[in-house]
């Protein structure tokens, strides 16, 4: 297999910036760089990195992004993870490399373990008071005084895991911390919020919010008697504390005044409260403005900054509920987006004709599935792109959950070109079958097409019966978890990454001599796995096999691109989602255009490499003509090239769609040029045709759908409870309940404790 070798752009010296959709974008500093392949030892690179940026190899940390994903920093760490980052650009020719030194860790935090939270919490740097505000929450006390509880009743239904970056991402973040003293000054903003009788509010809403925060700043809890849209009534909730007030509209006015008021309390404070009188509505209004500019704002983060500001203990529901209110509060509902679907559909369908948009519901009307797909991506696709489509699906993480189905092309540059997405409820065979109902009517071309896919029953009966004459790829990525999963138990890590290896080495071999020495390796190591391997349908996953026209392309990881999207938008209700994602793709289709009006070759600059590679290696063969369009290159090995059916014996040019190093010798002997040898998708022309189509932008996406009795209700999904599901109790008729034997008197029925013959 070919040496795989990356432009590695090393950067140091910078600082990275979180942009609003919570991507990482590293500026300033120093940048230089250096060649890697698959060969590269870290040690080898980490001593050249040293040497052009004259620092430490012992402070050295080295990390980078996974394309399409500029959130997540990886760490290489050893020799392994160079060569998986090596991979993981195997379609890319530089990839940007971060030089991190522990100088840049940020300074003064204490000695706590750092949060792995996206952004440093409140309780990571709080310094000491000699003398803390009256009421503050002292954590040197017992567990009981960590912070006085919220009287909330919560109707949790589900949460969201918090999943956090590594603590080495988390280290070079910005910081973002509150001295112990904002408890002190945000409860003394709120100390006159209620000023006694006669102090008017514009409504109830006003009066109720004043007097919660009136509570938090003087840290006592109480309960409404009355509470209506015209008169507030409330008590101390400490039975016979005096402190009372009354409050009722002002006639032919909406003004609330405040009619009676004792301020005296004799509970003794929050101590004997029990508890803060805040709703989960009071910590959203709080939470609100730090989510516009902190997205990713976390409940854990929550909980710690309102301990420290307001003194009020939260516990993770709380904090995650509040949150989900603040969002919908910023955002709109997530409810009420599933019912501007009709209306969402009919939008794009208006906006960009040509286009397919379409859903479909469940008797109950509740959302079951949704697909789209653009005028300018299928025209894109059916001009320009490879009759190749790689099929993948993305777990979403939004309130609803649900999972996200995608076709991706691969333009002539090998980059990602997005065909058709769909929302749907689960992954499931009827939904896969669906997706490609309606991808089928959506894209119109007579030549067949090959599908990168899981090979999951489903797919592959769905696609050869949709899609008739056609081919399914299976996916090698999907192929060797599948091979690890059912060998699990049986082999150590190191073990496992030499059959993987070995089976992308048989998937790789142009010739079924070179497929059979790989699976034979595989042999030697478990005739288990080799039997497997054997039984997975080559012919599928193969190259010496497999009959489509799947590019040297192995794997259907180009949905990447998409879970990149999905990742910034999973929080959004499922018409701004949709509305991210059609951004996404609108702002690619634009940039790709522009940047290819200023090619000068005939071929995209990746496959003009690709060529130039080739052209190479030809001065050291020698062409004999055997016969008409026939002939010899003898070189390393003797290969056989036929110019007419554009066939070489390696493989290499039927494979890949660009004349193979005995081809291109062939060409210069007949004084042809091998850009006429080469497929018309790799063409610059072909490229611009992919992206001659806009995407249209679509007006007030989010706006509330218009009274149409011919548009269908939807509802949103139904929830999946949080925690493990419950397993199904089967009745008594179905139990076998295992019998107890005796060890002493081998009697059934009991154990030796309680047997009663005598020793």
């Amino acid at each position: 297999m070919a040496t795989k070798k990356l432009i590695a752009i090393c950067q140091s010296g910078g600082e990275f910036e979180i942009e609003k959709d919570g991507s990482l974008l590293y500026r300033g500093g120093d940048a230089h760089a250096i060649d890697v392949d698959d060969q590269t030892k870290l040690d080898d690179f980490k001593m050249e990195v040293a040497e052009m940026f004259n620092c430490s190899i012992s402070t050295m940390s080295i990390k980078y992004f996974l394309p399409g994903n500029s959130k997540t920093l990886i760490t290489v760490s050893n020799d392994k993870d160079l060569e998986r980052m090596i991979r993981f650009h195997a379609d890319s020719i530089t990839a940007d490399v971060f030089i991190m030194m522990e100088e840049m860790v940020a300074p003064d935090v204490s000695n706590m373990p750092t949060s792995r939270s996206s952004r440093t919490t409140l309780s990571e740097e709080v310094p000491p008071l000699d003398d803390p505000p009256l009421g503050a929450v002292d954590d040197t006390q017992t567990s009981i005084s960590l912070g006085v509880s919220l009287d909330i009743v919560d109707d949790i239904n589900h949460f969201d895991a918090d999943i956090d970056l590594p603590s080495d991402i988390a280290s070079i973040l910005p910081i973002s911390v509150i001295p112990y003293e904002k408890h002190a000054k945000v409860a003394g903003q709120w100390e006159n919020t209620i000023t006694g009788v006669g102090q008017r509010f514009s409504g109830v809403q006003e009066f109720r919010e004043s007097l919660r925060k009136y509570a938090v700043a003087h840290q006592f809890a109480f309960k409404y008697k009355k509470n209506d849209s015209h008169r507030v009534t409330v008590k101390c909730k400490v039975e016979g504390c005096p402190w009372r007030i009354h409050a009722s509209r002002l006639s032919t006015t909406q003004l609330i005044c405040i009619k009676k008021m004792n301020p005296t309390h004799t509970c003794g404070g929050s101590a004997l409260a029990g508890g803060h009188q805040a709703t989960r509505s009071w910590v959203a209004s709080i939470i609100k403005e730090r989510l516009k500019d902190f997205p990713d704002y976390k409940p854990k983060d929550i909980v710690n900054d309102i301990k420290q500001e307001y003194g009020i203990q939260l516990n993770y529901s709380q904090a995650w509920r509040a949150k989900e209110i603040a969002m919908e509060q910023l955002q709109g509902s997530y409810k009420d987006a599933y019912s501007q679907l009709p209306s969402l559909c009919d939008r794009i369908m208006e906006t960009n004709p040509g286009s397919l948009a379409t859903f479909t519901t469940k008797e109950d009307s509740s959302f079951h599935r949704l697909f789209i797909s653009f005028h300018a991506s299928l025209s894109g696709f059916v001009g320009g792109c490879r009759p190749l489509l790689f099929l993948d699906s993305i777990p979403l993480k939004s309130k609803y959950q649900g999972m996200l189905l995608t076709a991706t092309a691969a333009d002539g540059d090998d980059g990602v070109f997005p065909v058709a997405f769909a929302v749907v409820d689960a992954e499931t065979n009827d939904n896969w079958h669906w997706f490609l109902l309606q991808l089928n009517s959506a894209v119109s071309t007579s030549c067949p097409l090959t599908f990168i896919a899981d090979r999951q029953k489903g797919l592959r009966e769905s696609i050869s019966e949709i899609f008739k004459g056609s081919y399914h790829g299976y996916c090698l990525r999907y192929l060797t978890e599948e091979l690890v999963r059912d060998l699990d138990g049986q082999f150590s890590q190191e073990v496992k990454s030499i059959m993987i290896e070995d089976v992308y080495r048989a998937a790789s071999a142009p010739k079924p001599e070179d497929f059979h020495a790989s699976v034979e390796s595989i042999k030697s190591i478990s005739l288990d796995a080799y039997n497997w391997i054997m039984q997975s349908e080559p012919q599928n996953w193969a190259n010496s096999f497999f009959q489509g026209a799947r590019y040297n392309h192995m794997t259907s990881n180009f949905g990447e691109l998409f879970y990149s999207w999905a990742s910034d938008a999973h929080e959004l209700p499922i018409t701004q989602m949709v509305d991210v994602i059609r951004g996404n793709i609108m702002e690619l289709i634009y940039t790709r255009r522009t940047e290819s009006d200023h090619w000068l070759t005939r071929l995209t600059p990746s496959m003009e490499e690709k060529l130039e590679k080739e052209s190479l290696e030809v001065h050291s063969f020698q062409v004999l003509l055997t016969t008409g369009s026939i002939f010899e290159v003898q070189g390393e090995s003797t290969e056989v090239v036929d110019m007419d059916r554009w066939d070489c014996s390696c493989k290499g040019w039927q494979l890949t769609g660009l004349p193979c190093c005995h081809a291109i010798a062939v060409i210069s002997c007949i004084e042809q040029s091998p850009y006429d040898y080469c497929s018309r998708y790799f063409a610059t022309e072909s490229y611009r045709m992919t992206y001659a189509e806009s995407i249209q932008p679509i007006p007030n996406v989010d706006s509330p759908m218009l009274n149409d009795s011919s548009q269908a209700l939807v509802t949103p999904p139904t929830r999946r409870p949080p925690g493990r599901p419950t397993t199904k109790k089967v009745g008594p008729q179905e139990v076998m309940k295992r019998q107890l034997l005796c060890s002493r008197c081998k009697g059934l029925g009991h154990n030796k404790a309680t047997c009663k013959e005598l020793l």
